[in-house]
């Protein structure tokens, strides 16, 4: 069954706002991933002790108040710093934009668990008398919860909700906020995603039993994806927000523009709660290809979700082999090696970690990658190994997100051209 598609008006990046493990604006993020700088530490976390993570070290009062942190989640204050650096980057005259014309969609893993887990964790000194239970457990839980108290924050009045998409969250939250444009729910839209998972022992219990949790005696070297010493994830914490804007707008205002929107999909595996499949994966980017009208060797770029676990690696880089094995100027790389993986936030600082690419000509590398996993090999395609790579022009970047219970995205951006 075909169908007819209508020209919609171009999508473009005009604002950027970030935290991550590795820094707190994209010139930070993108001078530490071309210095090949992880972020990965230790850290302390209830009933399992020391382990590794990503963690973020942003400015909590610049955009809140102390009651306003406590009352609220870290998921929250991430969302709000993130939002409102964006909105700042965008050069937009904030008291002059229509409120009720902004949506806020941004995507997450799971929020709830850590307000949850501190709730229970202070009842059982108490016996477990819920008297003392906070009253502010359910706004800190509800799932709109990072998206909402942005809404408050700036003040907007539009649309605003998070999506639950698991590790594909970030991609998705640009891909809905795109969709808005186009549909003229909003004239602008506030996307990207976010995590606190790094707050919750749960994540980290969970992966362990499941021999999925990263371990290295030396912090920095504990993410590497594609190396054969792989052992697992390292969980992070960050959030990667952006505005988008129909081009007519932004350029009306004379905007400046990171890079346009020019194609994305999203599709589910339907095989297994957690294992990728790789014939899906490969499905989703040539969806997105399609939709970009463009041929594989087009992308210069390919960030890559991969995690460090063994099979989730070799199985992207199957499904990277299958769609874009014969072209050998592409470039390969990898985020998660520098910061963990952050979760509902991955897709979007990994795209936001490559954006810059479009200005500095460079691809970052995937740190870490010592020995190569011959399994993990990608055809004609070289990953990005420890060292950046000066690519000359960079036209598109392509960003892979998958998840747990089989969803994938991707999402393609080009260098903006008039």
């Amino acid at each position: 069954m075909s169908h007819s598609v209508t020209p919609r008006e171009r999508i473009v990046i005009t604002g950027v706002g970030l935290t991550s493990p590795i820094g707190n604006c994209v010139s930070e993020f993108r001078e530490s991933l071309l210095a090949g700088r992880s972020g990965v530490v230790v850290r302390e976390t209830r009933y399992i002790g020391e382990v590794l993570a990503g963690v973020c070290n942003f400015d909590e009062l610049r955009y809140q108040k102390r009651k306003e942190v406590r009352r609220g989640t870290r998921a929250g204050s991430i969302s709000v710093y993130c939002a409102n650096e964006a909105v700042r980057d965008s050069g937009l005259n904030w008291g002059e934009v229509p409120k009720d014309r902004v949506g806020v969609y941004l995507g997450i893993t799971e929020h709830g668990n850590v307000e949850t887990e501190n709730e229970i964790f202070e009842i059982s000194k108490f016996n477990y008398d819920t008297s003392v239970w906070s009253h502010h457990h359910n706004p800190r839980t509800v799932a709109n919860n990072p998206a909402g108290e942005v809404t408050l924050s700036l003040g907007i009045t539009g649309p605003h909700y998070t999506l639950g998409a698991a590790c594909a969250a970030g991609n998705i939250g640009f891909i809905q906020g795109m969709q808005q444009l186009w549909l003229g729910d909003v004239d602008l839209a506030i996307v990207g995603g976010v995590s606190e998972s790094i707050h919750t022992f749960g994540i980290f219990a969970s992966f362990k039993s499941q021999g999925a949790l990263a371990t290295h005696p030396e912090p920095a070297k504990a993410s590497r994806p594609f190396d054969k010493a792989r052992n697992g994830i390292v969980v992070a914490e960050g959030g990667g927000i952006c505005t988008l804007e129909r081009l007519s707008d932004a350029e009306r205002r004379g905007a400046k523009i990171y890079g346009e929107i020019v194609g994305y999909a999203i599709n589910s595996d339907a095989s297994d709660f957690v294992l990728p499949y790789a014939k899906r994966q490969a499905e989703c980017m040539r969806k997105a290809l399609q939709r970009a009208k463009l041929n594989p060797c087009d992308i210069d770029i390919l960030n890559t979700h991969a995690t460090a676990t063994e099979q989730g690696d070799i199985g992207e880089c199957q499904a990277v082999r299958e769609v874009f094995g014969d072209c050998p100027n592409l470039a390969v790389n990898n985020t998660k090696s520098f910061i963990g993986h952050a979760m509902g936030a991955a897709g979007a600082l990994e795209l936001l970690g490559n954006i810059p690419g479009f200005q500095d000509g460079y691809a970052h590398a995937t740190i870490n990658l010592d020995d190569p996993d011959p399994a993990c090999d990608c055809g004609a395609p070289q990953i990005v190994a420890n060292q950046a790579r000066q690519m000359g022009q960079v036209n598109y970047i392509l960003n892979n997100s998958f998840g747990m219970l089989g969803i994938n995205s991707v999402l393609i951006v080009r260098r903006f051209e008039p």
